[in-house]
């Protein structure tokens, strides 16, 4: 009962979190991490109640997709190579959260057009500026707005972003904080309403809901500790 335990305390949590910052109950969805975890620990989440799952490598994601029950919703929350971009689109997944540049954006328009469908993606943004992390940073991705809202073949839903590590889940406030406030300038510039923040994982998350999260990301919390091969 690991699974189902530990999903019912996030989703107290995230409950709580909604509470304390005055926002709607039930305004948060949880996107349950499944990477490098079987497809049996999958199901027990499914069994509970799931249907939200996010993989980071589009390998093992078309592994578990075509196994799993066909009212599963997955997210590609990884960095994705623009050589990558059309299977990722034909396996139908219902976001691409980690858009991280122009070019990637503009390869999945190109290629979303050829396939006849709209790809839905979030744009990942580079909160801390580290040199190492990808994404946008603030500045650089209010540069390249308009040409990205301008792609024909993508529906941009929103922004995420992943904090530098910190222990202290308090730390990653002021990341959160930035990503809230990046949105709401651009929201104000037209013509998306951007309803999604994804942001928050196993030891953040309930801050992340504070400062407005609409998805967090819990892998570990969820399924427990990973093991690499």
């Amino acid at each position: 009962m690991y699974i189902e335990d530990q999903l019912a305390e996030i989703r107290e949590k995230i409950a709580a979190a909604e509470k304390k910052s005055g926002r709607p109950a039930g305004c948060v969805s949880l996107l349950a991490v499944s990477k490098t975890f079987p497809v049996s620990d999958i199901m027990h989440a499914y069994n509970d109640g799931q249907r939200l799952f996010g993989e980071n490598r589009l390998q093992e994601a078309m592994e578990k997709m075509p196994v799993m029950p066909p009212d599963c919703e997955w997210h590609l929350i990884g960095p994705l190579q623009r050589n990558k971009v059309r299977k990722a689109l034909e396996h139908g997944f219902a976001l691409i959260e980690a858009v991280d540049s122009r070019k990637l954006a503009e390869a999945i328009s190109r290629i979303a057009g050829e396939l006849g469908v709209t790809a839905r993606i979030l744009i990942e943004v580079n909160v801390d500026g580290e040199e190492s992390k990808h994404g946008f940073t603030p500045d650089a991705l209010s540069a390249e707005w308009e040409a990205l809202v301008a792609l024909p073949h993508v529906e941009i839903r929103g922004l995420m972003c992943i904090p530098a590590p910190t222990a202290d889940p308090e730390a990653a406030r002021p990341a959160f904080a930035t990503l809230r406030r990046l949105a709401e300038e651009l929201r104000a510039r037209g013509p998306l309403p951007l309803p999604e923040l994804s942001m928050g994982m196993s030891h953040d998350y309930a801050v992340a809901v504070e400062e407005g999260a609409t998805i967090v990301r819990v892998g570990s919390a969820i399924f427990g500790k990973r093991t690499y091969a």
